[in-house]
This record gives structure tokens, C-alpha cells and sequence, in this order.
């Protein structure tokens, strides 16, 4: 059982606030049910969590997820369910799916991704096949996974408002694992098939800040249904625009919004007794794979960057410039495995919780960004049994994830250690992220 270990001295907040989820957990999952009637779900989505012991919040919500294979193979069965559901309230005839992944071939550990995410949507019974739309990929390909299994990528051709493959293979549904972070390719434009998620959910379009701004709005609304704090859940934040960290441009305004959200959070840490330094985290707007991100908590820090950080901030994937970011609240992470920092990261798709792993770096500290290189990956563990009187129910909140003993409220275990209940709440806190990604969409 993967377990990680807790190191804080606010963990009586972390247990009383698992507590107070658990004992509303019906109305939660009510409100929930509601919600996806009004507002249809990401087919499929991520969110990094950080867990502070008097906060959990998610600090990022990807809607590309590429750790498909990260997750633990007990999974498949919810998987399949999850796929059958989410594409049936598509195309309840589909029959075929094509999967567009990045031009990144090199990455082996991205492709045993593709591999992976291949063999849930078979195993839910759909023909599937790999399009690219790599220029470098001219005709059928064979790459080599992490694991050494092999996958075929293959050039997409269009006719008319379709995409197919030189054989004509034509799928129903065509399922973007490419962030489309370069720019929307007219080949993928205007097309009469299918398409997951939609174009404008990629980072050509998509902000982050959107994203937080339709969370906040969500938490409000979760709060005063569990009558919890907003921001127990939810990280403060800030948009800062008309940047040019190569030339200096801007660095003022950064460093005064820097200021005021350090001052906003000390206020809280104030509120709760809670004795650490508030930090903050300025990345990207647009962007993901970790690119383009700092810890601050000062704003002389912004003011004083040496030309490495300089760098590494004014460019993000396929180089493109940085001229927005968020500078959104620092949440510790007070976890650790095998005494590394870890972030639990949870996966899903359409309304499912699918299950999620920690990601672990031992090179990193408890403030900082984990998503970089050295950063390892641990499944969380299943072997859940079904509800006998709500499958529905485990499938979206339990399946994958360590149920509490005999279904009951832990009133008197008082260890931290035990993930039991926590992973309820993270998975709790993930739909939130989830949800709010779907009215982001709309």
C-alpha cells in the first residue's frame, strides 16, 4: 500500500477537516450529480494537488493529461467504464477513435503515455489507431516506449471536413493528447468529426487564470454547501501582464502584485495560527511540463532575477515567449515518500475519479515546483471493493483510491499517516477542479 508520510504540525486540522468533508459527504455527492446535469465534463483531465495540512488545494488543472501509464494497472476496470461513459455522451455510436499526441517522439516515457491511454479505449472496445500531425512523420512509424513496447504513429491526411489515415481509416472520435501549445493546425480545424477536448482547450487559447477564476467561483458555492472556508481549498491569485523578463519589462508591476498577494496571504496565516513563510508561485499563463515557473517570497526577488532564472522564465514549450503569468499562492506540501517531497496528482475522466500517483522529487524542496526533471512517479494503490448498494458511487469517488474502514467515519483513528481518508477528500477537491474546467470551457 503506497502510502506517503506527514510531516506538519497542523495534522489535528488536516484530521478535523476530513472529517467535516466526510460528515457531508452525501450532500456533496448530490451537488455533484446536479452539476454534471447542468455542465458536461472535460472528457478527460489531471489536477496536481498540494497539501499543507491546513490547506489542500489544486495548484494546476491539465487538460492534455500525459501519466496514463503512471496510474496503477488495478484501474483498467473503472477506466473502461469511465471511456464507455464518456463517449457514449459524445457519440453513443462511435465505433473508432484516433489519438493525435505531441510531436515529441524522443520522450519515451511520453509515448509508453500513448501506449497506455491505447490500451483503455481498446479495452473498452474501440478500434484505435495514432495520427500524427508531426511534419517529420511522412509515412507509418515504429517508436519504441519506456517499457520497450512499440507503437505505430501515423500521418493524418484530411479530405473534405475529415481526417483519416492513408489506408482510410476514419475514426468516429479523434482525441487530442497534444496541448496544441505551438498553435491549432488548420489540418484540425473545422472539422465534422469529434473532437476531445475541444481545440480552444489548448494552451493557444486557454489561460490559467480563467481556469482559477471559474474555480473560485465553484469553491464559493462548495463552501457554503460544507460550510468550510473557501480558501482552505482554494489558492489566491493574481494576473500579471506585458512581461519581458529578457528586457526588464514589467518587473515592477510583478513585483507589486507579488507584494500585495504575500500581504493578502499573511493576513490568513494570521487568521489561522499558521507560522510559515507565505510564498507565492509565478508561472506561465499558458503553458504546462513545468516551464516557466519560480517560487518567490519577496518581492525584491523579482526585482533582482540573475540571467539564468531570466531565462528560464521568458521562454516556455515550443519556445514560445512568456508575457502573462500567474503569480498564484504558494501551498506547501507537507508529504514525503521515503523522506522525498511528493504532490498527489489525480486523474479523470468525463465525472470518474480514475485514481492519480504521486509525484515524487528528492531533489526538491516542500515549496517548490515538483514537475521537473529528476521527478519519479508512485501509483496509488486500489484493490477497492465495489458498493454493493451504489457501484456509481465507488467508481466516482473511491475506485482507486483507499477507502476508510467498513464504509464508517473515522471518529477515533487519530493517525494522519493514513490516507484513507484523504484521498476521498482529494478526490473531492479534483471534480471541483474538474467542474470548474468544464464551465471554463463553456
Amino acid at each position: 500500500m503506497t502510502r506517503s508520510e506527514l510531516n506538519s504540525p497542523y495534522l489535528n486540522r488536516l484530521i478535523d477537516f476530513e472529517k467535516h468533508i466526510l460528515s457531508h459527504q452525501t450532500k456533496i455527492e448530490t451537488w455533484f450529480r446536479s452539476k454534471w446535469h447542468q455542465h458536461r465534463p472535460p472528457f478527460y483531465g489531471s489536477v496536481d494537488l498540494r497539501n499543507a495540512a491546513y490547506k489542500i488545494s489544486p495548484v494546476d488543472m491539465n487538460l492534455f493529461p500525459g501519466g496514463f501509464n503512471n496510474l496503477n494497472p488495478n484501474c483498467m476496470p473503472s477506466e473502461v467504464i469511465a471511456v464507455q461513459a464518456a463517449v457514449e455522451r459524445i457519440c453513443n455510436e462511435a465505433k473508432s477513435i484516433m489519438i493525435i499526441p505531441e510531436n515529441h517522439t524522443r520522450n519515451t516515457f511520453y509515448l509508453q503515455n500513448i501506449y497506455a491511454l491505447r490500451r483503455i479505449l481498446r479495452q473498452a472496445g474501440f478500434e484505435v489507431r495514432i495520427g500524427s500531425i508531426n511534419p517529420e512523420i511522412t509515412e507509418a512509424t515504429q517508436f519504441t516506449t519506456a517499457n520497450n513496447d512499440t507503437l505505430i504513429l501515423e500521418p493524418i491526411i484530411r479530405k473534405d471536413n475529415r481526417i483519416l489515415l492513408a489506408d482510410g481509416f476514419s475514426p468516429c472520435v479523434i482525441l487530442l493528447n497534444n496541448d496544441l501549445s505551438a498553435g491549432v493546425p488548420e489540418i484540425l480545424q473545422n472539422l465534422e468529426q469529434k473532437l476531445l477536448p475541444p481545440l480552444h482547450a489548448g494552451w493557444t487559447t486557454r489561460r490559467k487564470t480563467t481556469h482559477f477564476a471559474a474555480f473560485e467561483n465553484v469553491v464559493n458555492e462548495f463552501a457554503n454547501l460544507t460550510q468550510i472556508d473557501p480558501w482552505q481549498i482554494n489558492p489566491y491569485f493574481s494576473k500579471c501582464s506585458g512581461l519581458d523578463f529578457q528586457e526588464h519589462t514589467g518587473e515592477e508591476q510583478l513585483a507589486d502584485t507579488v507584494s500585495d498577494l504575500l500581504a493578502k496571504i499573511n493576513l490568513k496565516y494570521q487568521e489561522y495560527n499558521i507560522d510559515e513563510t507565505p510564498f507565492v508561485i509565478i508561472k506561465a499563463d499558458a503553458g504546462t511540463y513545468g516551464m516557466g515557473v519560480m517560487t518567490v517570497k519577496s518581492p525584491d526577488e523579482v526585482l533582482n532575477l540573475n540571467r539564468k532564472k531570466r531565462n528560464k522564465m521568458a521562454t516556455v514549450k515550443d519556445g514560445l515567449n512568456v508575457s502573462e503569468v500567474i503569480v498564484q499562492e504558494g501551498v506547501y506540501t507537507c508529504e514525503t515518500i521515503a523522506n522525498a517531497v511528493a504532490e498527489p496528482v489525480v486523474y479523470m475522466m468525463d465525472r470518474f475519479v480514475l485514481g492519480g500517483f504521486y509525484r515524487v522529487h528528492e531533489g526538491r524542496r516542500n515549496d517548490e515546483n515538483l514537475n521537473a526533471s529528476g521527478m519519479k512517479f508512485i501509483p496509488l494503490n486500489s484493490n477497492i471493493p465495489m458498493a454493493e448498494d451504489d457501484p456509481l458511487m465507488a467508481y466516482t469517488t473511491h475506485r482507486c483510491f483507499e477507502q476508510w474502514e467498513d464504509n464508517a467515519l473515522p471518529q477515533t483513528r487519530q493517525d494522519p499517516n493514513c490516507p484513507c481518508n484523504r484521498f476521498y477528500v482529494y478526490g473531492v477537491i479534483a471534480r471541483l477542479s474538474l467542474l470548474a474546467a468544464a464551465i471554463e470551457l463553456e
